[in-house]
């Protein structure tokens, strides 16, 4: 697999750099760390952190910025950030008012997570958390207990970052998150596997007539391999499974991402919007809402993902169409 990268070893390192190079207006790195933090002037509300393992970007230093994340800890390729980066990042980004963790379900992000917010609180700083589980295509997997966290991640950016905006008390924020979190849901599929940078061979291989639905934002192996299908049986398939997720009736509103997975073309990913929407009139389902790019990306794996938001409460609404300012929103 070609890459256009100096040593593997370096190259989250040198991504940030980069990445605080095209936008310096915007963010900062703290020095030796992977640590995005916006530029704002501290103003005393809740502070809002995530992170993980790089090769998903934008998530999360794409979100970093007024309205959405106060700072974004990036670890190694598919790696979670170490507590004491974490730590570093809740420390610097907190504003007196506490700070709020947004995890993705993986074991890795769990752990390391949990155990920067004990180290945050013997500090004496405010630390809750929520953790994302939106991917319902398989429970358990490869690096997770019970079902991961994925594309879904960026709309509880989103809310949560508009809430800690509007002055939200952290308490007011996780009882907000904790409800989020069941109306989320996201299922993908694979055209091709994903190689890590210093790699030679992909996490899998399929066919070039082969997808494979719902795999992982790692290559994490999904539920079903069959022969490629037209993108309206690939969006049937996937907004079926999600559509059951939830108790709908006829004229309940949602929004939706359409996300690539990092070699996909917007093209494509137009395309299956265009059927996405059919397929929910079909339904009597109304979309509010939508959201189509690459936002939670597996490097350059070709496939998508397809989240559903139930729009149960109006501040959703309200809080994804706010302004923010950040790299990717």
């Amino acid at each position: 697999m070609k890459k256009i990268v100096n040593d593997p070893s370096n190259i989250v390192d040198e991504m940030l750099q980069g990445m605080i190079i095209g936008h310096s207006e915007l963010i900062q790195r703290i020095p030796e760390t992977g640590i995005i933090q916006r530029k704002t002037e501290k103003s005393g509300k809740v502070a809002i952190i995530s992170g993980g393992g790089s090769g998903h970007e934008p998530a999360h230093a794409g979100f970093v910025g007024e309205g959405m994340l106060s700072a974004a800890v990036c670890g190694a390729v598919f790696t979670s950030p170490t507590p004491d980066q974490i730590l570093e990042a809740i420390k610097a980004a907190n504003e007196g008012a506490g700070v709020f963790m947004i995890i993705k379900n993986y074991s890795g992000d769990i752990m390391n997570f949990e155990m920067a917010q004990e180290l945050a609180e013997m500090e004496g700083i405010e630390v809750a958390s929520v953790v994302v589980d939106d991917d319902i295509a398989v429970e358990d997997s490869l690096y997770t207990q019970g079902k991961r966290g994925v594309a879904g991640t960026i709309l509880v950016h989103k809310i949560v970052g508009y809430a800690a905006q509007q002055g939200k008390s952290i308490t007011e924020i996780k009882e907000l998150a904790d409800n989020l979190i069941p109306n989320i849901k996201s299922i993908g599929l694979a055209l091709t596997g994903v190689t890590t940078p210093g790699s030679t061979q992909p996490s899998f291989v399929l066919a070039e007539d082969e997808i494979e639905y719902g795999v992982g934002i790692h290559g994490e192996p999904g539920y079903r391999r069959e022969k490629l299908q037209t993108s309206h049986n690939l969006a049937n398939e996937l907004l079926t499974k999600l559509v059951n997720e939830f108790d709908v009736k006829p004229s309940d509103r949602f929004a939706v991402i359409v996300n690539g997975l990092g070699g996909t073309p917007l093209m494509e990913q137009y395309v299956f919007t265009n059927d996405v929407q059919q397929l929910m009139d079909e339904r009597k389902l109304s979309v509010d809402y939508y959201k189509i790019g690459n936002y939670m990306t597996s490097l350059e794996m070709q496939g998508l993902s397809l989240t559903l938001l139930y729009l149960e409460n109006d501040f959703y609404i309200e809080a994804l169409n706010a302004p923010v300012t950040t790299i990717s929103w």
